[in-house]
This record gives structure tokens, C-alpha cells and sequence, in this order.
């Protein structure tokens, strides 16, 4: 790993008590694209500042990847459908009583010890019946207590806040302890800037989202091999679409129709397609559902089903041995991408769209069960052909890995200062007294 952006450790890495730096986010997530992208941001970290000590809260309580056993269609289609004061009922009386017994004791034991907190990385400024705004003003009451200093980094910001999310979003992030707030796209900044800036709240700037250094930490697993063409199929529950991607109308049966025309269309072609998904258990089982149809789609062998990936190191394997990747989902599309692999983007949420746009693939994005699925294969035939852009793919790359740097300069001076502050403290009592 690359060591060169500090030459010189900071003081308090030199001494004998390593900082240690919690890391909150969703990194136990199912959905392993999170994973990707906290574990993305921990190698950097340590390739910059290889003292540290990090520990990860999740902001589930998970501790561990878990595929899960229960897929949230049932819980999704019920929220999807009833009204918001009664989604928001449901949320604070049950997220309510795990945040009281389980998740706030648990948080307050993994902060002992802690120097500096960094809410890093995913859509975690996101308003979901309430579900991240009640987490992260928990977590940083917890954080507040102990005067952490505190970092928000690289995360995704969702304009679908509520009164009662926006407070409770003002309130996890105000105060003097926030010494660096980042963002992964100028869309959240402008989103940051208009719901946190009027209460106080520092302005946040852009950065890359540190998933785009997974081809910098797992190596690929498959080179191009002029063989023909493996393509990607990454699978999202409609459900999932539904709740998360606003209204986009179009019905399970026409997507489920759409895939398998589209797999008709490419193993003519003679491409080789792989169907995975990210790994929640909603999509798992949508995959599972798709199974038998997607398989008749295509000849003997053209069409595989990749298992569940046991880590996000294992999901980075699989799609780094694509030659193109076609899906809805970020961080497949971002890992796509950092492997110099090109991708079409299935459209579902603004978060996509802007990714695509960022780096110079807005016209790589098509619309499942609506557009035209020969007009999708000829755009796929183009991309096999022209690539990633290779000054862009080093670009990003290079200024994901500059704002890590960046982070690790302001976390470096963030604690010395409150050691500093701390040391100064007994001082400033017996003066007084």
C-alpha cells in the first residue's frame, strides 16, 4: 500500500497510544456495496496513517457480515404503501425501544477509548420513515457526551427529509465538535448546504465516494481474455425500487419480462452472462425468482447464477471479472467502474444518475421494462467496444485517494488539539481554585 502522503507521522504517532478512530456507518449491511465502501475507506486510512487503531460502529448493531435470513419485502411493501405519520409511527416505536435497550448501551461501550469519530461513507443522510435521522442523532448524543471531535465523510445526502428528520439531522451534527464534513457529490453538497448550513452547521465539501478505491485494494480476479463477452446481471427486488427509488411505474412482471428478452438478445450474440446480486435477501430471493425463466433465456452455459458473496471482497472478485456490468446499484456500478470496466446503469435513484454523470457516463444509463431492449444492446456492443475512459479513471482514482489523504491531515490535527485541550484542563481547575 501506498505510505507517501505523510512522510512525517503526526507527534501522537510516535508516542505509545495509538488513536483510535470510530468508523460509523452501515458496514454490516447485507447489501454488501456498504461493506465495499467502509472497508475501502479503512485501507486508505491505514495506508496514510498505518498507527491508527479503527473500529467500526454499525449503526445497526451488526458486528459481523450476515447474509440474513428474512427478506424486508414483507416490511417494505407495508411501508410503501401506508401513510407517512403512520410509516413514521412504526418507525420511532420500534427503532425507538432497540435504540433505548440495545443500541445506545452498546455505542456508549464502543466509544470507551475512543480520540475521534468519523461518520463515513453511504446514503446515510437519507430520511426513510425516520430510520437514519434517529440513529445518527443517538449515536452522536453518545459521541457529544464524551467530546469526541467528529468527521462526516464522503456521505450520500437525500432531499427527502421530513421536519422531524431535519431536526434530528441539525441536532446530530451541530454543535463545535464536527472538524471536517464531506459529501460524495455536489448534488448532497447542495442538499447540505440548504437543510444544515441555516442551523450553524460548517458547509461540507465533495468528495469521491472511497469505493472507487477497490481496484487499488482487491486485486482483479479475472483479466479479458478474448473469449467473448461476460456480462454482469446485477438483480434488485422491484419492492426495493418501489421504496427507496421514488416513482418509477413500471410492473414486476414487464422487468421480469425485460431481463429475459435482454438475456435472449446477448447470448445471440454469444456473450456469457452472470447473475448476482448485492446481497440482500429480498434481492437474493428476487434472483432465485428469475432463476428459471433467465435461464431458458440463453443456450447451454451462457447463462451462470453467481451464490451469495460471503464479503464485499468477494462481490469486488466477482464484478472485476466482468467485462461489462449492467445493474441498479451504486456501489457495483462504482466498482465496475474502478476496475476500468464499463457499466450500463439500470436508473432507479437520483444517486446513480449523478455517479454516471461524475465520471462521464450519463448516456450509460437505461430504464428497465422501458426502453427499447435492442437500443440497450447496442449500447452495451458500444461499450464492449470503447471502454472506460482511462484519464478518468485515473483522475477519480487519484483525487479519491488525495481526499482520504485530506481526512487524515484534519483528523491528525483534530485530535492533537483535544489531547492538547484535555492535558490543559486539571491546569485551568487548580488555577481557579
Amino acid at each position: 500500500m501506498n505510505h507517501a502522503y505523510l512522510p512525517h507521522p503526526p507527534s501522537w504517532a510516535r508516542e505509545s497510544h495509538a488513536p483510535s478512530v470510530a468508523l460509523v456507518n452501515v458496514k454490516y449491511s447485507p447489501n454488501l456495496g456498504d461493506g465495499l465502501l467502509s472497508e475501502c475507506l479503512e485501507a486508505e486510512l491505514l495506508s496514510v496513517l498505518p498507527e491508527i487503531e479503527i473500529h467500526v460502529i454499525d449503526l445497526a448493531g451488526r458486528t459481523r457480515y450476515d447474509p440474513g435470513t428474512r427478506s424486508r419485502k414483507p416490511v417494505l411493501t407495508l411501508m410503501h404503501h401506508s401513510p407517512r405519520v403512520v410509516r413514521h409511527a412504526i418507525a420511532q416505536s420500534l427503532l425507538g425501544s432497540k435504540l433505548r435497550i440495545h443500541l445506545r448501551p452498546h455505542w456508549r461501550a464502543a466509544l470507551h477509548g475512543i480520540d475521534a469519530v468519523i461518520v463515513g461513507g453511504g446514503n446515510l443522510l437519507s430520511d426513510a420513515d425516520l430510520n437514519f435521522p434517529l440513529k445518527l442523532d443517538a449515536v452522536m448524543a453518545e459521541v457529544r457526551s464524551l467530546g469526541l471531535p467528529t468527521a462526516v465523510f464522503g456521505v450520500g445526502v437525500s432531499d427527502n427529509w421530513t421536519p422531524r428528520g431535519e431536526a434530528l439531522f441539525r441536532r446530530a451534527f451541530g454543535g463545535p465538535g464536527l472538524f471536517h464534513a464531506s459529501v460524495r457529490e455536489s448534488r448532497s453538497a447542495g442538499i447540505w448546504q440548504q437543510r444544515l448550513s441555516p442551523a450553524g452547521i460548517r458547509p461540507a465539501q465533495v468528495v469521491h465516494d472511497p469505493g472507487h478505491l477497490v481496484s487499488l485494494h482487491v486485486a482483479r480476479s479475472r483479466a479479458p481474455d478474448g473469449m467473448g463477452a461476460y456480462v454482469g446481471l446485477g438483480l434488485t427486488h422491484p419492492i426495493a425500487l418501489k421504496y427507496h427509488g421514488g416513482t418509477r411505474h413500471v410492473s414486476a412482471a414487464a422487468q421480469a419480462r425485460w431481463y429475459s428478452a435482454l438475456v435472449r438478445a446477448g447470448c445471440v450474440r454469444g456473450w456469457r452472462f452472470v447473475v448476482f446480486a448485492n446481497g440482500s435477501p429480498e434481492d437474493e430471493a428476487y434472483l432465485s425468482e428469475l432463476r428459471p425463466a433467465l435461464a431458458a433465456a440463453g443456450g447451454p452455459g451462457q447463462v451462470t447464477f453467481a451464490p451469495r458473496a460471503a464479503t464485499p471482497a468477494d462481490l469486488a472478485r466477482l464484478i472485476s471479472s466482468f467485462d461489462l456490468l449492467m445493474a441498479h446499484r451504486l456501489h457495483a456500478n462504482i466498482t465496475a467502474f474502478s476496475y476500468g470496466i464499463p457499466q450500463i446503469g439500470f436508473a432507479w435513484d437520483v444517486k446513480l444518475e449523478t455517479f454516471l454523470a461524475q465520471v462521464g457516463r450519463r448516456h450509460c444509463l437505461c430504464r428497465v421494462g422501458a426502453d427499447q431492449v435492442e437500443s440497450v444492446i447496442d449500447l452495451a456492443v458500444r461499450q464492449l467496444g470503447e471502454g472506460v475512459d482511462a484519464r478518468m479513471r485515473r483522475t477519480v482514482l487519484d483525487e479519491a485517494r488525495a481526499h482520504v489523504a485530506d481526512l487524515a491531515t484534519a483528523l491528525t490535527t483534530a485530535v492533537s488539539a483535544s489531547q492538547r485541550a484535555a492535558d490543559a484542563a486539571p491546569v485551568a481547575v487548580e488555577a481557579r481554585s
